[in-house]
């Protein structure tokens, strides 16, 4: 799995694994856009169920902007990730370089109402060089 999932961060049980395309197919070099999917598997090696409840990112390409993403829950659920379980979702994101970063946090509530940031690890956004 660390093959497929090669970006991996642990908050408290809670494992965050990322694994990410580049997507030539919806990239247009040519207009300044680049386009990469990404693929987060949480696992929940804990005691107690979580619900994920909010996510945070930070976006940064290759000038260094930074760009900030928060909202309700991932691809419009807010999972309930219970003891050794998982979710996964796949989700995109956009560039006007060809290289770039994302990293950031998920808010989850335990089942004893407590609420703690997980950590989405930091991944590169790189496209392949052309050669022409």
């Amino acid at each position: 799995m660390k093959a497929f999932f090669p970006h991996v961060a642990e908050t408290r049980g809670i494992s965050v694994r990322v694994s990410v395309s580049f997507l030539p197919e919806q990239s247009e070099p040519e207009r300044g856009r680049w386009f990469w999917a990404y693929h987060i598997r949480i696992e929940n090696d804990g005691d107690q169920p979580v619900q994920l409840l909010t996510r945070h990112w930070i976006i940064t390409d290759g000038r260094g902007a930074r760009h900030a993403v928060e909202g309700e829950g991932v691809v419009g659920e807010q999972p309930l990730i219970l003891p050794g379980g998982s979710y996964d979702y796949v989700s995109g994101c956009p560039l006007t370089t060809p290289t770039g970063s994302m990293q950031g946090s998920y808010h989850v509530v335990g089942e004893d109402g407590e609420g703690f940031d997980i950590a989405i690890p930091k991944f590169a956004l790189t496209a392949p060089a052309v050669t022409e």
